[in-house]
């Protein structure tokens, strides 16, 4: 159990806690960039442990959310095919297309699998080579080399039938894009763990000397959380606008280099449509022109289709921390797990997921109570807090 145990350490969680309050002397408002990162700080109940003056801000963290309406459309559109194998995670099942999600389309006699790897659909594309085979390639670059593997995999062999529907977003444009908006409250970040991982801290550093704004990578344990927000409120303190490393014990400056060369070789930087930011100039990957032949937006002749986000659900609002979900007038009404209006309802990184589910005293600073349904957040005894 080490660094599972030590990180949800009560004694420790509590000198941090402490620290943190020493040290503010004025309020601040920080974002947190990984859904992952949200539902850990609602599950542990962090947001409520925390000094008054000190806001948390949920960011646009979860390659679930912010994949746009149209490429669930493209998606609908292609399990529609009669000799076609679609395969994606299971966490892009119940996202809400324009006409239903994928389950749906399942649930009527689309041939959807869930697959755990990108690797799994290059196989099956292999044992039914009569077949068409789609693999849904979402994520941040998290997956990208999973992705770009399978990618040079399938071209290898020279399988024909197999294609991927690509939605590969960059985390470092997206933060540029919420720093640089009107209206922006956010005087700090926490940076993905999990994404630094494989890219390395070297783009968040030009994100944080430009808006002079203090990034904190972190991990998704109430400890990691905690030390980052300790790290970015010391800099506040002193007017510093630096990167720093709270998940050293996983992430480097420089990332994963041979996971980095994987990626570029198969896919180049473009320019990207987020669901509740738009297009974000050179914000995604999409396939490298010599895999051209495996991108199912051309085999299926898809790359116009185009379609407007729905007004009747503001997740976009939520994507950029300007509306916290339990402020939103469906929330735990007409949108909940079971009926959502938009995807941070049901991906498991989503933050209307994570107020759903965990709940928090803080929500209903307007007096409505929170969602019925709404666990109680027993996992906050684990950390002794």
């Amino acid at each position: 159990m080490r660094h599972l145990d030590e990180y949800r350490d009560p004694v420790a969680i509590r000198t941090v806690l402490d620290r943190i309050g020493e040290a503010m002397t004025k309020p601040a408002t920080l974002m947190e960039v990984c859904g992952g990162q949200t539902h850990a700080i609602l599950k542990f109940g962090l947001d409520q442990l925390l000094p008054q003056g000190l806001r948390l801000l949920h960011g646009p963290g979860c390659p679930v959310c912010v994949t746009p309406l149209e490429q669930i459309d493209r998606a609908l559109a292609i399990v529609g095919e009669p000799d076609v194998i679609f395969c994606s995670f299971g966490d892009m099942l119940r996202v809400p297309g324009s006409s239903g999600d994928l389950l749906l389309a399942k649930a009527r006699g689309a041939d959807v699998r869930i697959v755990y790897s990108p690797i799994d659909a290059v196989r099956i594309a292999r044992q039914e080579p009569e077949r068409r085979v789609v693999f849904f390639a979402v994520g941040f670059e998290t997956t990208a080399p999973a992705n770009a593997m399978a990618a040079l995999a399938a071209s290898r062999e020279g399988l024909g039938n197999f294609s991927m529907l690509v939605s590969h977003v960059l985390v470092p444009p997206a933060l540029d894009a919420l720093l640089g908006a009107a209206g922006c409250e956010i005087d700090g970040l926490l940076a993905p763990g999990h994404v630094c991982v494989v890219t390395g801290q070297r783009d968040y550093e030009v994100v944080s000397a430009r808006y002079h704004v203090p990034i904190v990578i972190t991990g998704f344990e109430p400890l990691d959380l905690l030390r980052g927000v300790l790290a970015a409120v010391l800099q506040l303190e002193r007017g510093a606008a630096v990167v720093e490393n709270e998940y050293a014990r996983v992430a480097g400056r420089d990332g994963n280099l041979g996971a980095m060369r994987v990626v570029r070789e198969v896919f180049e930087v473009c320019d990207r449509k987020w669901r509740g930011l738009g297009e974000i100039p050179a914000s995604g990957y999409g396939l490298a022109p010599r895999y051209a032949h495996l991108d199912a937006e051309r085999v299926f002749g898809l790359r116009d289709l185009r379609v407007e986000e729905p007004d009747d659900c503001p997740s976009g609002l939520v994507l950029q921390g300007r509306l916290l979900p339990p402020k939103c007038p469906h929330f735990g009404r007409r949108c909940t797990p079971e009926h959502p209006l938009g995807a941070p309802m049901v991906s498991a990184e989503g933050a209307c997921a994570a107020y759903f589910h965990y709940g928090s005293a803080s929500d209903s600073d307007d007096g409505s109570p929170p969602p019925k349904d709404a666990r109680d957040r027993t996992e906050r005894q684990e950390a002794g807090v």
